[in-house]
């Protein structure tokens, strides 16, 4: 559940793209082990807690989220993963808040489970549907998905996946299924790693799909990726009386020694662009100081 983008919203995007946004192309963290290092700063009393094999990253972390995200600790969450440097964060990772369209990503994990179990491929028209509900986020797409899956289909795929915080939105509104950055990093995690729920195939189906994104919707974490990434993303955004813009952006990061990926969602922005640059001052903060780690 999405409105589209207006003209307004996609000329700021674009400036967004053009100032900085660099695309080429859960949190179930990885455990603190010995050598990991790890600080906490915090966000308006909400702690970001950071662990990495990577000495000094986990602090740098910390304090460059806590700045990212300054005057929006009660708005927004975040958590990430990466696999390189042994490294994973999260802010305020339990925390609900409706999904807007990242939901389409589970959608789509459900469907391929669902194909699996089955012992079958997708159909054609299951192949448009879902090329369009991601590359396209078109909503049309997911409401004919939802339905032919159905409740009990989405639902099997989350406790498959351990989406314990997930819950589904009620009566066919999948937009406002409630979801947390956690629960959106095991999703990622599922989908760059063997594992019994997807298969090889089902994976790099999904994959395939976000790093086709159409261009005007490759906002959000994709902001400052380095140029030897490939990038892979969903984005959601929904205005609501309540809480005003959900401003919501998930990624993934592979190839040229790349492993990582984040979820960092938002409410309460008093315009779409408004989470937009909330969402993309932290992943600014992520891609950077995940990269420089390379070097150091």
């Amino acid at each position: 559940m999405h409105m589209p983008l207006t003209r307004r919203a996609k000329q700021g995007l674009a400036a967004a793209l053009a100032a900085g946004s660099a695309l080429t192309a859960f949190a179930a963290g990885v455990p603190a082990q010995a050598g990991a290092a790890a600080g906490t700063s915090s966000v308006e009393g909400s702690p970001v807690t950071c662990t990495s094999h990577r000495p000094g990253l986990a602090d740098r972390l910390e304090r460059d989220i806590a700045t990212a995200l300054h005057g929006h600790g009660k708005t927004s969450a975040l958590a990430l993963y990466d696999r390189t440097t042994g490294t994973s964060c999260t802010f305020r990772a339990s925390t609900a808040f409706d999904s807007a369209s990242v939901v389409k990503v589970a959608i789509l994990g459900a469907l391929l489970r669902q194909a699996a179990e089955e012992h079958r491929l997708l159909t054609s028209r299951e192949v448009d549907l879902t090329t369009d509900m991601i590359t396209k986020s078109d909503n049309a797409a997911t409401n004919a998905l939802w339905h032919q899956i159905g409740h009990t289909g989405i639902q099997h795929f989350l406790d498959l996946a351990g989406m314990r915080d997930t819950v589904p939105g009620r009566k066919g509104t999948w937009g406002l299924t409630q979801i947390t950055a956690g629960d959106q990093v095991k999703l990622l995690r599922l989908l760059t790693s063997d594992n019994h729920v997807l298969g090889e195939r089902a994976r790099a189906y999904a994959l395939r799909l976000m790093n086709r994104v159409v261009p005007d919707q490759r906002w959000g974490t994709p902001a400052g990726a380095p140029g030897t990434a490939t990038v892979h993303v969903k984005n959601g955004w929904l205005q609501r009386s309540a809480n005003g813009w959900r401003v919501n952006s998930v990624g993934v990061f592979t190839g040229g020694g790349h492993d990582y990926g984040m979820a960092v969602l938002s409410h309460g922005s008093r315009t779409m662009e408004d989470g937009v640059t909330t969402v993309e001052r932290a992943a600014r903060a992520v891609n950077r100081d995940l990269n420089l780690s390379q070097a150091s």
